[in-house]
């Protein structure tokens, strides 16, 4: 089976509606925060998929980005279980 740009988009897209549906589905700040890492993990695989598919030379912007995004994805799940601890113990 071949993989085509179409076959990455469709995995993404699949990804971040599952992802959206759990952020906006639950209660709970721990699965928003994990359907919201759902999201950005589609949008990784977009930037991927782009570069890959992209014609010309591979410069690795869809790379970089994905990194970038990945930083990021990691700064968040490292604050936001701590802002949720914060309030949990301040309104018990």
């Amino acid at each position: 089976m071949m993989l085509t740009l179409q076959i990455f988009l469709i995995v993404s897209a699949a990804l971040f509606c599952i992802g959206l549906l759990a952020a906006l589905s639950r209660r709970h700040a721990i699965f928003i925060l994990i359907g919201i890492e759902m999201m950005l993990a589609a949008a990784n695989l977009n930037f991927i998929a782009f570069w890959r598919f992209s014609p010309g030379p591979h410069q690795p912007t869809g790379v970089i980005l994905a990194i970038f995004s990945i930083a990021i994805s990691a700064a968040e799940a490292a604050v936001g279980p701590a802002l949720v601890i914060a309030v949990y113990r301040h309104y018990r």
